[in-house]
C-alpha cells in the first residue's frame, strides 16, 4: 500500500509554506493604508484658489479678485502675479491671510507692475 507521503514525493507535491506569503500580505497592506493615509493628510491641508477677475488701474497697478478654499482658521498664503499682453511677468506679490471661521474667502489685492499689464491671476497658494 502507497502511503500519503511516498505519493506526494513522486508527483512532487510538497508542503507549502505560508509564513511568506503572509509576511508579503501583512507588508503590501501596511503599503496600501500608508499611501492612504499620505493622501488624506495632503487634502487636508489643500488650498484651492479661483480668479473671479481683475482690473487694469494704470500703467503700474493692476487689481486681483479672487477666492480661496482652505481648511477652517488656517493661515494662508497666495502668490499673486500680473502678466503682460506676451504673458511674461510685470509684478507680482505674496499675500498673506489670516485664518478665519469659514472655509471659502473672498480676496481683492492691488498689484505693483513694471509695466503695464494686460492679466492678473493667482500662481498659487498654500497654508501657512
Amino acid at each position: 500500500m502507497t502511503t500519503a507521503r511516498e505519493l506526494d514525493e513522486r508527483y512532487g507535491r510538497t508542503p507549502r509554506r505560508r509564513l511568506p506569503w503572509i509576511i508579503f500580505g501583512a507588508v503590501a497592506a501596511a503599503a496600501v493604508v500608508a499611501l492612504g493615509w499620505t493622501i488624506v493628510a495632503k487634502q487636508m491641508t489643500a488650498v484651492d484658489a479661483d480668479d473671479l477677475g481683475f482690473t487694469v488701474v494704470d500703467a503700474h497697478t493692476v487689481e486681483l479678485h479672487f477666492q480661496f478654499t482652505a481648511p477652517q482658521g488656517a493661515d494662508v498664503a497666495c502668490a499673486v502675479e500680473a502678466q503682460d499682453e506676451e504673458f511674461g511677468i510685470v509684478g507680482w506679490k505674496i499675500v498673506e491671510i489670516p485664518g478665519g471661521e469659514h472655509h471659502t474667502k473672498g480676496v481683492a489685492v492691488s498689484i505693483p507692475t513694471v509695466a503695464e499689464a494686460t492679466t492678473g491671476l493667482v500662481n498659487a497658494c498654500w497654508v501657512t
